[in-house]
Order: structure tokens, then C-alpha cells, then sequence
């Protein structure tokens, strides 16, 4: 069962309290998981079981995603607001300096949290931030056009529509290869995450400034690519890996923008591997 951690944070006017909701199973050394912009940390539950086997797996909802609360007044959704209220989520929870996986906006603080120091190793599953700005204005575009999608059709309609394939797909064939994969009361929760994303404005607002070009040459880096992602497109693992030299850049073939649905066991591999290092 999910839990939820309040901690404090400090701001230029004095201390302030985020709070954030967790899931946590399994034991041996710690791995967290940071999900994509809308999302919630059900978006792991695919390779969550596998995962759990050896580490104690803390899949977190972003602050302003899933059920976590929106980051108070004073924080800020960039990369310098964010990195340290996920340290003191670390703070927290106990955890000194965890392996780390993140997908999507998860992968890109997944890699900040790497630079920071405040992790041992970091597996990024198609990391934002290395985009040009023409792929940045199409990515956004694409997550604007779901999130729309997600505020305009009532909730009955969505559970309707997930009932079948077609439908899956239609709610969730840009982030899934394989959206007829899910299950219909994953993708009717996913779409209501979506619609109840307290930080997605500004979220995509602060993104519109972010590339991420800085070397981690004392962490391990693993960067996985989905072949047939339509949201942040393959050829940007290739400017991480030129970013990141040390960084291993492995492709997730027949998978689109949040692998773990498309291929759990996979994806489980390559965090598994990357979590070793």
C-alpha cells in the first residue's frame, strides 16, 4: 500500500513542507523509481515484482503528479527546485545516496540527481533533455495533446473506452508501443492521473529552458531508448551518450516512450544491470 512522507524544505522565505506518496516492496539495497510528466508511480507497476526481488524498490510520486502534493510556494519545477526537496525525500526515507531509475522528466532529475552526487548509479530510461528545440516544441506538443485529451473526456468515457484495445490505444498509443498491453483500469487510473496534474503546467513551463549537457564521470550511467518512441525520438540517446561518454546507451526495441509496459522483463534486465554497476 502506498505511503505518504512529509519533510520539511527551505525556500528564501523560510521553511515549507512537501509532501509525497510512495509505494515500497522488497528488500536489499534501495532503488528508486521516477516516473514522466503525468504520470504516477503505477507507470513501474509492470517491473515493480521484478525489481523487488533483490532491492527494496521506493517508486515515488513526483510532487504535483499521482497522489504527492504540488510543491509549495517558493519551489520551484526546474531542475534546481526539484533536486533538492528529492534529496530530502531521501532524507526521509532513510536512503543515503540509492540506485536510481527514472523514465521520461524521471530520467532527466534521475541525471541531475546523478551530477548532484545524491546517488550511486543512475539507469535513464529516455531522459528529457536532449532535445533540440524543434523536438522539444513536437514533445510537448504530444504531452499538451494528451493532457487535453484527459481534461476534455469525462471519466465514465475513459473507463469506457479502456475496456478494449482500440481504445487503450487511442488514450495511450503515444507513450505505449503497446498500449493493448494494458490493463483497462491501469490506463483509466493514468488518464485521471493525468487530468489531476497539479504540476504539469509548470512542469512543461520550466522544461522549455532545460537541456541537460554535463558530463557524470563518477557515476555509473546506463541509458536506455525505446526503437519506436514517439514522444522524445530515438536519436536523442545518441546526443546522451555523446553528453555522457562513460554512459552505456542500449536500445529497447519494439518499445515506445514508457518501455516498462512494452516490455517488463527487459526493462527489468537493463535497470537490474545498470543498478550493478
Amino acid at each position: 500500500m502506498a505511503t505518504t512522507v512529509s519533510f520539511p524544505v527551505s525556500t528564501a522565505s523560510g521553511e515549507r513542507t512537501v509532501r509525497m506518496v510512495y509505494e515500497r516492496r522488497g528488500s536489499g539495497e534501495p532503488l528508486v523509481l521516477l516516473h514522466g510528466v503525468g504520470h504516477h508511480w503505477q507507470a513501474w507497476e509492470p517491473v515493480l515484482d521484478i525489481l523487488a526481488t533483490t532491492h527494496e524498490v521506493i517508486a515515488a510520486d513526483l510532487p504535483g503528479f499521482g497522489a504527492s502534493a504540488a510543491l509549495p510556494d517558493g519551489v520551484a519545477y526546474d531542475l534546481p527546485g526539484v533536486v533538492p526537496v528529492l534529496g530530502g525525500f531521501f532524507r526521509a526515507l532513510g536512503l543515503d545516496r540509492p540506485r536510481i531509475a527514472g523514465n521520461s522528466l524521471g530520467g532527466l532529475l534521475s541525471l541531475a540527481l546523478g551530477r548532484a552526487g545524491l546517488v550511486r548509479t543512475v539507469t535513464a530510461l529516455a531522459p528529457a533533455g536532449f532535445w533540440t528545440e524543434a523536438e522539444r516544441r513536437y514533445a510537448f506538443g504530444v504531452l499538451a495533446g494528451l493532457r487535453a485529451g484527459a481534461l476534455l473526456l469525462p471519466q465514465p468515457t475513459v473507463r469506457v473506452l479502456a475496456r478494449s484495445a482500440v481504445g487503450r490505444g487511442a488514450l495511450t498509443g503515444a507513450i505505449y508501443a503497446r498500449p493493448g498491453r494494458r490493463s483497462p483500469e491501469a490506463v483509466a487510473a493514468e488518464t485521471g492521473a493525468l487530468r489531476g496534474a497539479t504540476g504539469f503546467a509548470a512542469t512543461l513551463a520550466a522544461g522549455r529552458h532545460t537541456r541537460f549537457t554535463e558530463d557524470l564521470p563518477d557515476v555509473p550511467v546506463t541509458i536506455g531508448w525505446g526503437t519506436r518512441d514517439r514522444v522524445l525520438l530515438r536519436r536523442q540517446g545518441v546526443r546522451a551518450k555523446q553528453a555522457i561518454p562513460g554512459a552505456r546507451l542500449i536500445r529497447l526495441p519494439g518499445c515506445g516512450h514508457v518501455p516498462m509496459n512494452d516490455d517488463p522483463a527487459l526493462v527489468a534486465r537493463v535497470i537490474l544491470d545498470g543498478s550493478s554497476r
